[in-house]
């Protein structure tokens, strides 16, 4: 169940075709389904405007083909992250029909939402190519969220003129996702050239000193330009999140 589900479903009791006690069946089902070894949200998006998405990483492949069937039995696509490629291919053994991104490590089931017109572009910064696993995480989880996507990679701020050169374009966004490691430079750069709400996502790209990503989050945090939000270290999820939410208001 999300909003536009919930809505039609009122729409339909005003108008006579659902009766008011059908109604009530629907929405008094369970808001989530326990499985084996879990539970499965399934009112998150009529709550949040976001669908569960399943965080893959940690999970076996039976567990992930039991999130995703349970989704899919209510109607709704199916989403996991983080999907190894060892993984991933037992899940498609399960579930033909399942899709996977692997430069993204997604696994998909069903379709995405639709592209929501007469809203702006999302537009994911990419520092260098080493950044580009999250940075396509980024692209695809908000284009299965509904939003028109773009992505410029390899502008990192050790070439600054390759930025500068994509001026037009990073103007033309309602959202900038900026995705960089090392000394995590590019969104403070970034948001002194828009006038846009930028979410940072630093990577664990670097060296030694880079701590696996942490210099590049503390640096994001101090940022001293005002348009600039944080999220945690490789998250290309949560930034795609926060700007579909964003490009929605």
């Amino acid at each position: 169940m999300d909003r536009d589900r919930a809505r039609a479903l009122l729409e339909a009791v005003r108008e006579g075709r659902v009766t008011p006690e059908s109604a009530l069946e629907s929405l008094a089902r369970a808001p989530f389904v326990e499985t084996a070894e879990g539970r499965v949200d399934l009112h998150r998006a009529l709550r949040q405007g976001l669908p569960e998405v399943i965080y893959g990483a940690a999970k076996t492949a039976p567990q992930i083909v039991e999130a995703m069937r349970t989704l899919a039995a209510h109607g709704q696509a199916a989403l996991a992250t983080r999907v190894p490629p060892e993984v991933a291919v037992h899940v498609r053994e399960a579930l033909p029909e399942v899709e996977y991104l692997e430069d993204a490590r997604l696994l998909c089931l069903g379709p995405a939402a639709p592209v929501r017109t007469g809203l702006g572009s999302v537009l994911v910064v990419c520092a260098g190519t080493a950044d580009l696993p999250v940075a396509r995480e980024a692209v695809a989880v908000a284009r299965r969220f509904g939003n028109k996507v773009e992505l410029l990679a390899d502008v990192g701020v050790a070439g600054l003129h390759r930025l500068l050169a994509s001026l037009e374009l990073l103007r033309s966004a309602r959202v900038v996702i900026t995705v960089a490691g090392m000394e995590g430079a590019l969104p403070s750069v970034v948001a002194g050239l828009v006038a846009v709400p930028v979410i940072a996502v630093p990577t664990s790209v670097g060296y030694g000193a880079s701590f696996g990503g942490v210099a590049a989050l503390l640096a994001m945090l101090n940022s001293c330009a005002p348009n600039v939000a944080v999220v945690n270290i490789d998250n290309g999820f949560g930034a795609a999140a926060l700007a579909t939410l964003i490009n929605r208001a």
